[in-house]
């Protein structure tokens, strides 16, 4: 149904869905009229859900954001589908309408009232692969024997970085001091980083092999019925 009174934005709540986490969702309501427009939010589930504010007087051609909260969930829904609803209620009220105490039949059904609403579902998005990467590779730095290869790689580079500086400064030196010994000398400084090189690349082929396979792409997204 197409409001009249309000716009909402976005047309759907999203909610980025991880295991015993809260997650929020904003709704930007605007007044396209030039009269005060009261609204209510009700959920199917209140008791998943936090909405504030859940009731409230918008000024003409104003707007509010209502933040919406899913609480944190102990175990994730079949398929990842949600069948919660959202009803966003909307009805014009006098100028002088007190936001905070709204009248108790401000949104009922009556003859001649007009009473707006607008349905909106819930969308849970899962957590994506990437993100479930990171989070695995935070917790194999934590393994002790991992951490002791990397640093041994780490510490084997920043001294082949040194001893190669070193020999370059003693290339330069020696090619001031005589020109024509300098040639020998370089082909010692090439075959030292080359070894360097090679020993450094071992040490890590050795760290990526003992880090475990990635795991399999999940969905990264279900959309409510």
């Amino acid at each position: 149904m197409a409001n009249k009174l309000v716009s909402v934005d976005p047309e759907e709540l999203r909610f980025q869905f991880e295991l015993e986490k809260p997650s929020l969702c904003d709704l930007k309501i605007s007044n396209t009229t030039d009269k005060n427009v009261a609204f209510k939010v009700k959920t199917t589930s209140p008791k998943k859900y936090f909405v504030r504010p859940n009731t409230g007087v918008i000024q003409p051609w104003g707007s509010c954001t209502i933040r919406v909260t899913l609480q944190a969930q102990l175990e994730y829904p079949p398929d990842m589908q949600c069948k919660d609803k959202f009803l966003l209620q909307s009805t014009p009220v006098p100028a002088n309408t007190d936001s905070e105490a709204l009248p108790q039949n401000t949104f009922s059904k009556e003859p001649g009232k007009q009473l707006e609403e607008c349905k909106l579902r819930v969308v849970y998005i899962a957590r994506t692969t990437n993100q479930g990467s990171a989070d695995d590779n935070l917790k194999q730095s934590s393994d002790p024997s991992s951490n002791q290869a990397v640093q041994t790689a780490k510490a084997a580079r920043d001294a082949a970085v040194k001893e190669t500086t070193q020999l370059q400064q003693e290339l330069d030196t020696l090619k001031k001091r005589n020109p024509n010994k300098s040639s020998g000398f370089s082909i010692k400084l090439a075959i030292a980083a080359g070894l360097i090189g090679i020993m450094v690349g071992l040490i890590l082929k050795l760290v990526l092999a003992s880090s475990p396979a990635p795991p399999l792409p999940s969905p990264t997204e279900a959309v409510a019925e």
